[in-house]
């Protein structure tokens, strides 16, 4: 038993440290001025328009759609998102009386990072497969975090206001990580062909995505805001890494999701906050301190509860 345990914590290490030392390298430059604010947004700007989605056509334009797509691992993560989302609203209506704050609080506790850490990891994890189940997952769920979020943020502060559905539509059919999904699928629905002099081409900008964004992660993690997280932050954080993520994949595994869909599952619910909440929040009017006070906590957080739960996960043989 401690053997298998101690091959758990081995494999849960290479899953999670390589993406926790590129976090931290990323802190430690901006904190040495090697980088700054511009760079990090020039930065997350290229990954979020061109790196990323690129990264994304690749690891699923060439593959078997009968190899990554899994409907019933779809159904359930939409089921259980929106399930989660009710569920955390519920609660944060309760206790929370701060319109600016609701939203984001609820926002924060929900949305995680599936675009640059959830793909890490699963990168980490699972390798080319991982990226292209994780890819579609991000596809999915993308769509329905952004919906979520607006209706949050909204009618947190105006209960009576008409929400800009028609603006969400429409930044959801310009996403380039949305238009990549559905570019991809296609390749790989009607099995094009890429030449490969372009795939050599877009390989090396695919290859810039994860170690630029987590980079960028680092770098913008604010010690300040840290330094003074509330108690509200906390109590997100907690839902995001801990109780949420336990909870949906505990079912997931009892309703029959196994192997790569089911630990690609976990990783991708278990990361930790997406840092567009802080810019949603930002633009929506909520309040933007907290917001950064949720990235930044659930970020550094997550590394810890990531192994453990990995190293869990791997010695009852569910990943």
């Amino acid at each position: 038993m401690f053997e298998l345990l101690l091959q758990s914590a081995v494999f849960a290490a290479g899953v999670v440290l390589p993406i926790f030392f590129l976090v931290i390298l990323g802190f430690l430059l901006r904190r040495s001025n090697m980088i700054d604010g511009a760079f990090i947004e020039t930065g997350s700007r290229l990954v979020f328009k061109i790196a990323l989605p690129t990264l994304i056509f690749l690891n699923v334009a060439e593959l078997q759609l009968g190899q990554v797509v899994n409907l019933a691992q779809l159904g359930y993560a939409i089921v259980s998102t929106t399930v989660g989302f009710i569920a955390v609203w519920i609660i944060a209506k309760r206790y929370i009386s701060e319109p600016t704050q609701l939203g984001v609080f609820v926002q924060g506790a929900f949305r995680g990072n599936l675009g640059i850490v959830g793909l890490a990891l699963c990168a980490g994890a699972y390798g080319a497969q991982g990226v292209a189940v994780g890819s579609v997952l991000l596809g999915f769920v993308t769509l329905l975090y952004n919906l979520l979020s607006v209706w949050a943020l909204t009618a947190s502060q105006h209960q009576n206001a008409k929400l800009p559905w028609a603006g969400v539509l429409k930044e959801i059919v310009r996403n380039p990580l949305i238009i990549s999904i559905v570019l991809a699928l296609g390749f790989a629905a009607l099995q094009i062909p890429l030449p490969e002099m372009a795939k050599k081409a877009a390989g090396y900008f695919a290859d810039l995505t994860l170690p630029l964004a987590l980079l960028c992660v680092g770098g913008s993690i604010n010690g300040k805001v840290l330094r003074a997280t509330s108690r509200l932050a906390l109590h997100a954080t907690q839902l995001k890494l801990i109780w949420l993520p336990v909870a949906q994949i505990v079912i997931a595994f009892a309703i029959g999701i196994r192997d790569i869909y089911l630990g690609s599952l976990f990783l991708m619910f278990a990361s930790p906050t997406a840092t567009v909440s802080f810019v949603m929040a930002k633009a929506m009017g909520g309040d933007s301190e907290l917001a950064a006070a949720i990235v930044a906590l659930s970020t550094l957080a997550s590394f810890v509860s990531l192994a453990i739960g990995i190293t869990v996960l791997n010695t009852i043989g569910w990943m």
